[in-house]
């Protein structure tokens, strides 16, 4: 577990280099070192062959100071308790950050979903709800997509927690299907909010979108949305990657092209009986062969303007952060950066925007979905978007500012921007200075 302890504890050093710029409590303090509840679940689900299968699944919340509980659930093979309280710690300064009136939660089950059928995938979703019910709920903990979970799969978590209230409860999941009261906007929401970012921020430095080379790591469902945004608005898209490996053209890449070739793909993948047919892609980007196949790792080390990683945590790390050459990384998955490396970077001058502001664009039309599922009143794309872009762009001007009056990176900046929101929160349930002088 030593290798595993250590992604909570580096998610906490960022908290501890924010610290002393806020004027927080040591009761504030003392509560976030530590997640609020942890749950972890088994869950039986029977096979298309008719044997049964035990999933691990698993829910953290945080901090519920702010609001109700707020955070994905992934399927994925490495999902954990500690990888699950490190994203709901995220999640928790995120909701800060963003102002939104949420805490952060979290949750998972360690599985290999593209081995499932569809029938086996439904059954361990609503199996999942089963187990947490009484752990969730619209002013309680409230879910949504994350890595490897899909609109579908959030419809089938809905309908279960209706079922088990005997109430249909539309506002106990986000990122579930318009037809069920999901909001425009919200699926691809992630990768639209995270362009308003790199737009607004790009702007500070005079560049020119045509002659700006960008490389995104990781083609899912926000690397997508943000790369084809970026190819709209004239910006060179040089490299791309997915789980297989990536391809460059210092020319700029076709991304149309690229984007039909993996959309095309999403078939039927190898492996076991009746697998999930369209829900995950087969084919890669590599096999794209006008342009020069590249590893991963070499992506992240190409001499481009900006880097956007947009696939899974602890991508540049001590050991290759030196080789990173991008002036701007605008992080659009969790934790792609460790903080170690953010040591290395600052040292180079690598401006590095961080994703608790970046990809927060998924958790703000979340909390749109969620508004609109309460009053009964739904908006359309634009007025989704229009009011997508004020918010994030406000806030990543205060993290500017902030950054700008401490000289601190803007990670740290915006750590102190969330913090503040919560220290005051925390605070206002009394703290210990409040008691000693309150005899």
């Amino acid at each position: 577990m030593a290798e595993s302890l250590s992604l909570l504890s580096d998610a906490s050093k960022r908290l501890e280099k924010a610290i002393k710029y806020v004027a927080i409590s040591d009761d504030a303090t003392e509560r976030l070192k530590y997640p609020k509840t942890s749950l972890s679940v088994s869950i039986p689900v029977r096979m298309d062959n008719g044997s049964l299968r035990i999933f691990q699944g698993y829910r953290v919340r945080y901090d519920d100071t702010r609001g109700p509980g707020k955070g994905g659930v992934r399927y994925h093979p490495n999902v954990n308790m500690d990888e699950v309280q490190s994203l709901a710690f995220w999640m928790t300064f995120k909701c800060a950050l963003l102002n939104l009136p949420f805490g952060g939660a979290k949750g998972g089950i360690t599985l290999n979903p593209k081995e499932l059928s569809k029938q086996e995938l439904e059954r361990l979703s609503r199996g999942y709800i089963e187990a947490i019910a009484d752990f969730i709920g619209p002013d309680i903990d409230i879910l949504a997509p994350d890595v490897y979970t899909n609109e579908m799969i959030m419809g089938w978590m809905m309908d279960q927690y209706s079922i088990i209230q005997r109430k249909i409860s539309p506002g106990v999941v986000t990122g579930k299907p318009i037809t069920m009261g999901g909001s425009q906007g919200r699926n691809t929401a992630t990768g639209t909010g995270a362009f308003f970012i790199l737009e607004a921020m790009l702007c500070k430095f005079d560049l020119d979108p045509a002659n700006t080379s960008i490389a995104v790591q990781g083609l899912g469902n926000a690397g997508m949305v943000i790369a084809e945004l970026l190819y709209k608005a004239g910006y060179k898209i040089v490299a791309v990657s997915d789980s297989q490996g990536g391809i460059y053209n210092e020319k700029g890449l076709d991304l149309p092209k690229i984007i039909q070739h993996k959309l095309e793909n999403r078939a039927d993948t190898v492996g076991a009986a009746s697998p999930s047919a369209g829900m995950y892609c087969k084919d890669t980007v590599c096999d794209l062969e006008e342009n020069l196949s590249i590893t991963n790792e070499e992506l992240l080390a190409l001499e481009v303007d900006v880097l956007v990683p947009a696939a899974l945590e602890n991508q540049i790390t001590e050991a290759n952060a030196a080789n990173v050459k991008a002036k701007y990384i605008f992080e659009v998955a969790n934790g792609p950066i460790t903080s170690a490396a953010d040591a290395v970077l600052d040292s180079k001058g690598i401006y590095v925007f961080p994703d608790i502001l970046v990809n927060a664009g998924g958790v703000t039309v979340s909390y749109f979905e969620w508004v609109q599922n309460r009053s009964g009143l739904y908006w359309n794309l634009t007025e989704v978007n229009e009011h997508l872009k004020q918010k994030m762009v406000i806030e990543a001007d205060e993290v500017w500012k902030t950054a700008e009056e401490f000289a601190v990176p803007l990670r740290t900046a915006a750590y102190i921007h969330a913090l503040n929101r919560l220290g005051e929160a925390l605070d206002a349930k009394g703290t210990r200075d409040y008691y000693l002088n309150h005899h």
